[in-house]
Parts: structure tokens; sequence; C-alpha cells
């Protein structure tokens, strides 16, 4: 592979130009050349002191072969760079990249070594070289290429170690740093070590499938796929009243406009969008992640929830915002369409689990920052009180508000003896306590199941949410 053209440069020289300094190639002198030249010197100095002619012979071979494999020696040092497949890459999914080692110089490299590291969530299950399959990684060590690879790299080329396996788990994993040395002049000189960054490789969380019903508590937009209170043009009958200036001839009752001697149309209800608020609750993390086909940890179900939600409202039409409840109360605004489902999942590769003794900040969490014709969808683990009273808090203003329990239901006690499976018990029965007070302050709490969550809630809270007020009629 021919080496990359390297890029202009401007040509604009600085006011002050200081002293030249001594260019570094890069390139050191191996033990072979220091042995090379000190067995040359010795045998020249016992010829002179002995004054034997045989040691003369004996050394110019060492001296003419040391000369010769110096006549031409690179001046630069190697070029290694790392490349990875920039595509849409899912858990689960296919990993490919490339590191790659370039000689810049008309002469060629012996031997190259090189070497690299890769994330624990990349599983390299194969590494090809200059076209041949030389090493399989074993799946004891996923996180490791464990052994160097050599080649020879001809003049003004480049050698590619190419990388295939399996991304196990969703976000931003380094593929990399990787290094290499090389050997010139059949040995006699090697190249310091070449050390380059990791390239991030992005790794999107499986969407899970999901499904819910068209029950929303309130659509607030203009047009959508919801069937809001409010009349309009529409696909729900919403009854039949007297014709009016400005309604339609093709809306017109003719059966009961001729029973009542008097034009009548059908009234309609008008579709409308709504928008979802999905709030990540990262205060903390429980659970050992697995990757995709393991076990999932708290962060992995709230990721990977949010994401099938966020797909499913954004398929409909809807509009779709992202908070996090933790330190760096991040948030994303609210949008539709695809563009925004791949801001989602970009969002979404930046999640991580921050504790922090301070109150989130009122201004970040506050109900002022959600509308109140939205649906606010919860993803919390309730393992912090304060998340319990974010919930109570946002159900009091007036918010229609559903939380998604994304604890394991697997999580496993602790093995210390002692006191600590009855601590277990007690925070158990605590916790229970926590989403029973919830429920009574009208927060539904379901667990994360996929496809069909949501049904029944959305169902009780859009029933909530045409119920008439007290003191209405």
């Amino acid at each position: 592979m021919a080496l990359p053209a390297p890029p202009p440069y401007a040509t604009a020289e600085p006011e002050a130009v200081p002293p030249p300094a001594e260019p570094e190639t890069g390139w050191v002198p191996t033990p072979a050349l220091g042995r090379a030249v000190l067995l040359t010197g010795l045998l020249l100095i016992a010829a002179v002191l002995l004054g034997r002619v045989d040691l003369i012979v004996l050394a110019a071979p060492i001296a003419l072969g040391t000369a010769y494999a110096l006549r031409r020696r690179p001046a630069t040092a190697p070029q290694v760079w790392i490349t990875a497949a920039d595509g849409h890459l899912v858990e689960g999914g296919e990993l490919s990249g490339t590191v790659s080692v370039g000689n810049p110089d008309p002469v060629g490299y012996d031997v190259a070594v090189l070497r690299t590291r890769v994330s624990p969530w990349l599983r390299v299950e194969r590494a090809t070289l200059a076209g041949a399959t030389t090493a399989t990684a074993s799946e004891r060590v996923p996180s490791v290429v464990d052994r160097p690879f050599a080649t020879s790299v001809p003049p003004d080329a480049a050698v590619d170690l190419e990388l295939t396996g399996t991304a196990r788990r969703w976000g931003r994993h380094p593929l990399g740093p990787a290094g290499a040395r090389v050997a010139a002049a059949q040995g006699l000189l090697v190249s310091r070590a070449v050390i380059v960054e990791p390239a991030r490789v992005r790794v999107y969380p499986v969407t899970e499938p999901f499904d819910a019903v068209e029950a929303m508590p309130r659509a607030a937009g203009l047009v959508g796929a919801h069937h809001s209170r409010r009349p309009g043009e529409g696909g729900e009958l919403a009854g039949v009243r007297v014709f009016a200036p400005g309604d339609r001839l093709r809306r017109i009752d003719w059966r009961v406009s001729l029973r009542t001697r008097q034009l009548h149309v059908a009234a309609t209800l008008s579709d409308r969008d709504a928008e979802v608020v999905v709030l990540l609750d990262v205060l903390a993390e429980a659970g050992a992640s697995g990757g995709v086909n393991g076990t999932a940890s708290v962060l992995d179900t709230t990721v990977r929830a949010a994401a099938a939600i966020a797909e499913h409202y954004l398929h409909r039409g809807d509009r779709v915002a992202l908070q996090e409840y933790g330190p760096a109360a991040r948030r994303l605004r609210p949008g539709t369409g695809r563009r925004h489902y791949l801001t989602v999942l970009e969002w979404l590769l930046d999640v991580q689990a921050g504790s922090s003794p301070h109150e989130p900040s009122e201004f970040a969490f506050g109900t002022q920052m959600i509308s109140p014709d939205a649906l606010v969808v919860v993803l919390t683990p309730l393992l912090d009180e304060r998340a319990a009273q974010m919930l109570a808090r946002l159900a009091r203003s007036g918010r229609f508000v559903v939380a998604v329990d994304t604890l394991p239901a697997d999580l496993p006690p602790p093995k210390e003896r002692g006191w600590a499976e009855v601590a277990y018990r007690l925070w158990r029965l605590d916790r229970d306590t926590m989403i029973e007070q919830l429920r009574e302050h009208g927060v539904p709490v379901v667990r994360w199941a996929g496809a069909g969550s949501l049904d029944q809630v959305l169902r009780d809270v859009a029933r909530l949410a045409t119920a008439p007020r007290a003191g209405t009629r």
C-alpha cells in the first residue's frame, strides 16, 4: 500500500528563527553494530601490536560487511496510524479496524515489530497481517492482542494489520494505542519506539424491541398521530353538532340533517403529536455488565431502554427530549425525525454514572424545564432517595410521570458473612416501601421488560388525564 501524500504546510517564515537544532533521526545502533565495531577494532590493534597480517585479513570481512550494510540507512522514523471503520456499529456487530506501519524512506525495513492494545469491550477474534491470517486472539484475553506482529516493509510503502472481531458493549471504546519498532541496515540500526494515540470506536446501544399503545395523556402539537381532546380535522369521531360557518360540506351528516330538518356535521378530534421527555437517573450504578449477550447493569438497561423508547416515539412523529439526572446535568433538546434519532444515539454514548453528595441543580431539573403537556419517562434504579424526591416533585407539579425500574431483577446479595444478608434484606424492604410511597403520590413504577412495558401504565395515565377534575361538570 502506497503511503499517503503529506499535507501541504504554510511557507511563511517567522520573524525570529532560532538556531537549527541537531536533527533527530530516531535511529540508534543495535548491539550487533557495537559488537562489529568492537571486534574489528580489537583485531586491528592486535594485528599492529603482534605484527600479524592474518588478523587484518580476519577483520576485513567484518569491517567491509558493516560498511556495506550501512551504505544506505533510513533517515526518518517509521510512521504508525490507526483507522477504524466509520459505520453504524451496534452492540454485537462486526468490528473492523486497521493498524498500519509505514516506511517513508527509499530504504526498506528488514523487520517491523507491531503491537497494539484494544478495549476490553472490543473482542478481537482475528488479526490479518499482509493478507495472511497470523493469529486468533484468545477469548479469555479480549483486552490485548497479546503477541507482537513482525513483518518487513518495502520502501515507500505501508503494511496493514487488519483487526476483526465483535463489539460487546455500547460506548466510545479505544482501539489502540499502538506502537512499532523497526530494524534496518541488516539489523545494525533500530528505530525508537513510535507510539500512536488510540482511535475511538463508536458502538451504539442495541434497541430492544419496544412498542407501546397510542394512549397519550396530552397531545400538544398541531399535527401528529395521537388523538387529542380538542376538536379539529382528525379521524376520531367526537359526535354530531349543528352546522356552523366554516364547516366543510363533506362533513355534513345527511341522515341526521334530514331527520332534524337542520344541517348537522360530524365533529372529529384533531390528531396531534406529543412530547416525550426521557429522564435518565445516573446517580448510581449497580450490577456487573457482561456485554450484549451477558448480564446487564443498571447503566446498560437505562441506555438501551432510552434508545428503544426514543426510537419508538420518533418513528411515530413525536418529539423526544433527553435529560440526565446527575452531576453533569446534560440535556438534549426536543426534536423529531431520523436525524434527531441519530443525535439521541450519539448523546447516549457519553452517559456515565456519577455520584455527588450535592443535590442536582434545581435550574437543570426544575419543572420549568419540562413542558406541562409532556410525558416524562424516568429511567431510575431507585437507589438514591434524591431520585424518589425528584419523582414526587414532578408529580406534584402536574406533570405526567412514569417511573421505569432499571435495577436488575437478578442482582445478587452480598457474599460477606455476618450482618450483610440481613442488611441487604432491610434495604430491599426500604426500597419496596419507597416504591409504594411513590405510587401513593400518583407515580406509577413499572419494571422494564421491553415491548409492552408501559402499555397499562400509559392507558391509566391517559384515562386520568381525560377524567373530569374535582368541582367541574
